[in-house]
């Protein structure tokens, strides 16, 4: 049965300038990441960072996130690349589509705490200055499924189904001619998440990671309902996709870190990139010295050695200081030492003893 399809399905997802394929995957990929980057910045800086700090924090991220996402697609749907009549070096035509998200937060999460630990920054607080970015990035790479014709949703009658060419149809389905657009729901559903993720930011001055948990709370709230509708094989777990189940495990886990977070850490980071005096104060915190305090030791030690002369000169026999012949002395060492009975001096030799300053 043949339905008629609003929203037509390009006709090819690459171009070649010359040798070299201009690929729309990659290019929607690039639009995305160069919209998050732009937009962090922008919030990073409202929030008292240093603006080029995002995109050296992205240096780090992207390509941790590309390869953490292409391994997470690779593990969960190892059947389409290794088995009978499969091709494993598939695994690296990433221009074929294949990204999984989980697995490029996750990855790309681990390249940005390198690199936030490498210049003296939160990762919570670089995070919540992403966080919309990041989503808009999710947005913009989903246009890259409709250029390849993949990850589209189950055959339907609605006015805005998207018309899917023959041989881009998974088997069972030839019949069919329109699919859900899986791909602009969620488009729509990340520009949305996107847009409240700014808006509770503003009214109530997320921080400590609220932001990003906020979005990842409000994606998986859609991927949920959007990946139930895929009909591309994936591997089930109790009838229901891996996917879903991922979805509502994050979601539980980011609900669970909103409540506990905003009890333990309420409020916003004061300070979100350290400057040069804030490094100079924790390296003197660490040494538990105060900064107005370097450059004293030679004169403490001065005083010390002041006070011990002071202190040696008060003690000292008064018989000494007035040249007359005091009392027998005991002399301190080989006495108390030893253990044998305390012997007289000659008085002649008393001057000539000294006496050890008494504590």
């Amino acid at each position: 049965m043949l339905i008629h399809a609003l929203i037509p399905s390009p006709s090819e997802g690459v171009w070649h300038l010359g040798p070299v394929p201009i690929r729309a995957y990659a290019l929607c990929i690039i639009a995305g990441v160069v919209v998050a980057v732009w937009l962090s910045n922008r919030r990073w800086v409202a929030r008292g960072g240093n603006p080029g700090t995002v995109a050296d924090i992205a240096v780090w991220a992207v390509p941790f996130g590309l390869v953490g996402a292409r391994l997470y697609h690779v593990i969960t749907d190892y059947q389409l690349y290794f088995g009978p009549g499969r091709d494993p070096w598939r695994v690296f035509a990433v221009w074929e589509g294949g990204l999984g998200i989980w697995g490029g937060v996750a990855l790309g999460a681990v390249g940005a705490w390198i690199a936030c630990r490498r210049r003296g920054i939160p990762l919570p607080a670089m995070a919540d200055a992403a966080a919309p970015g990041v989503v808009l990035a999710q947005a913009i790479g989903r246009w890259g499924n409709w250029f390849n014709q993949e990850l589209f949703g189950a055959p339907t009658s609605l006015p805005w189904g998207l018309r899917i060419d023959p041989e881009h149809r998974p088997d069972g389905y030839e019949q069919y001619e329109a699919f859900h657009p899986t791909f602009l729901y969620e488009f729509l559903w990340n520009v949305g998440v996107a847009g409240l993720v700014i808006w509770a930011d503003r009214r109530f001055r997320l921080g400590h990671g609220r932001a990003f948990a906020l979005y990842v709370a409000g994606y998986t709230a859609g991927r949920g309902w959007i990946e139930y509708l895929r009909i591309d094989p994936v591997n089930h777990i109790a009838g229901l996709r891996l996917n879903v189940w991922t979805s509502i495990v994050v979601f539980l886990a980011a609900v669970v870190y909103i409540v506990v977070s905003a009890r333990l850490r309420p409020g916003r980071e004061v300070v979100t990139e350290p400057t040069e005096e804030t490094e100079r104060t924790e390296r003197a915190e660490r040494t538990d010295q105060r900064p107005d305090q370097a450059g004293q030791p030679e004169q403490t030690e001065q005083t010390g050695l002041a006070t011990a002369s002071a202190s040696e000169g008060r003690h000292r026999d008064p018989t000494e200081r007035a040249g007359g012949s005091g009392d027998d002395e005991v002399p301190t060492g080989s006495s108390a030492e030893s253990g044998t009975h305390e012997r007289r001096q000659d008085p002649t030799n008393a001057r000539q003893a000294t006496r050890a300053p008494e504590d």
